[in-house]
């Protein structure tokens, strides 16, 4: 019931590498950004029957792991990479995917990805028997340069070129983010304005 009411949510594609130097990729939709100053972000990782999944113990015993961003063109590989390989299987090789290396941790970003969060864990809370939400610092951030406009040294994103996509309700909808409309946020004094003007 909640993963089919609390949607559209973005989908972090996480790399993490075991201690024997093993890579692992899987996605997560429970993710989000959740500060700037530092930059932080967390992911839920649920529960899987018998042992835990190899992205929590990577991240667990490792404290590491890079966070790529799901383009549309890259659904295919992504769903690939969902698959209940065992340990010992590099899902980034079994998808075809390229990786390139990170610069401050272990794990490895995935080349064809526009957007990737190389993190540091800060926070590890178990919040259920097998289940555990993680909170990283960003320590770089890589952008493909096709996702960048405007002035080269205070890029901007272009939301467009990025064409992410974000799960939905159910076991395999998904959507794309480029059905979007704009609001401005409103002012405090323009409401005063407006309500004593229709007093």
């Amino acid at each position: 019931m909640l993963a089919s009411t609390i949607m559209p949510r973005p989908i972090a594609w996480v790399v993490t590498r075991a201690p024997d130097g093993c890579v692992n990729a899987a996605p997560y939709s429970f993710f989000n950004m959740f500060g700037s100053d530092d930059p932080v972000i967390a992911l839920g990782i649920l529960a899987r029957p018998g042992s835990p999944k190899d992205t929590a113990a990577n991240i667990r015993d490792t404290g590491e792991f890079v966070v790529n961003l799901v383009p549309f063109d890259l659904v295919a590989a992504m769903n690939a990479t969902c698959v209940d390989a065992p340990p010992e299987i590099d899902e980034l090789a079994y998808a075809g995917l390229a990786t390139l290396p990170s610069v401050a941790i272990a794990p490895p970003r995935i080349a064809a990805s526009p957007v990737a969060f190389e993190c540091k864990l800060t926070h590890l809370l178990d919040t259920g028997p097998g289940q555990s939400l993680v909170v990283g610092q960003i320590l770089h951030a890589h952008y493909a340069q096709h996702v960048l406009i405007g002035d080269p040294q205070r890029p901007r994103v272009d939301h467009a070129a990025l064409d992410l996509v974000g799960r939905m309700h159910g076991a395999s909808a998904y959507t794309r983010t480029r059905d979007l409309f704009d609001l401005d946020r409103p002012l405090w004094q323009d409401a005063k304005i407006t309500s004593t003007t229709a007093l």
